[in-house]
């Protein structure tokens, strides 16, 4: 399966990643891409951006290098109620948004469970700012797959096949197995993501194809295989062509 899009990376400005965002267009440019989104960490993350980062980054032209720049983020989620530590002020600047669990950014005074991740996620699922729930395998923030995913669908949320994580994640693969399976059930799509943190990494996502093809994940789920598909989800879920 080929891709066309990734929209799941790192610039220096989240610091623990180590190319610009120049650097990681002429990497998306070189490979071909037809889009990349740029997503840096939000504010609770150590070493994230800055206070003005976000909304100030519609400075960034949106077409570089004949590549389409989605302008966004990788919003953390703070607590059970689904909270993200981007305001909605400037979330509605972004172009696009990925919701993702760190447990440096949530509560350390509360054990998680599968009833609050659950909580969690639907209200995460009902943002409207969000397009992609974000490599959500976690098993200390596992959550009830079965109903959680079917909503993912409902809202309109992407489900992230992080390749990344079959690499720094081991512990999360056999749940993101049974998400890839629940999405292929419910007819859920998802979005397949480097997560790169250095421009080589741009559209590494041999991993997560690799799962998909083992279970035979159907193409047509896989928003970011086709220009196409990519294209129609940008038209109806976000206003980067409108």
């Amino acid at each position: 399966m080929k891709l066309i899009a990734d929209t799941h990376t790192h610039t220096i400005a989240s610091t623990h990643a180590y190319s610009t965002l120049q650097e990681m267009v002429h990497a998306a440019s070189e490979k071909g891409l037809f889009a990349i989104g740029i997503t840096d960490h939000g504010y609770s993350m150590p070493g994230g951006p800055g206070a003005w980062y976000f909304g100030n980054l519609n400075t960034v032209p949106n077409r570089l290098e004949n590549v389409w720049v989605l302008r966004g983020a990788e919003a953390n989620v703070t607590d059970y109620r689904g909270t993200l530590d981007i305001p909605e002020g400037d979330l509605k600047k972004l172009d696009w948004v990925v919701a993702s669990i760190h447990s440096c950014c949530m509560p350390e005074n509360v054990e998680p469970d599968v009833r609050l991740c659950t909580r969690l996620w639907l209200e995460v699922a009902k943002n409207p700012y969000v397009n992609v729930i974000g490599h959500s395998g976690s098993p200390e923030y596992a959550y009830d797959y079965e109903r959680v995913i079917p909503e993912f669908g409902k809202q309109g949320k992407l489900v992230e096949i992080n390749s990344h994580s079959f690499e720094v994640r081991a512990s999360y693969i056999p749940n993101c197995q049974e998400i890839a399976r629940l999405c292929m059930k419910y007819r859920v799509p998802v979005i397949v993501n480097s997560d790169a943190h250095f421009s080589a990494s741009v559209l590494d996502c041999s991993a997560g194809l690799q799962m998909l093809e083992d279970m035979g994940f159907p193409e047509e789920l896989v928003v970011n295989s086709s220009v196409e598909r990519f294209s129609e989800y940008l038209r109806a879920h976000t206003h980067f062509w409108k």
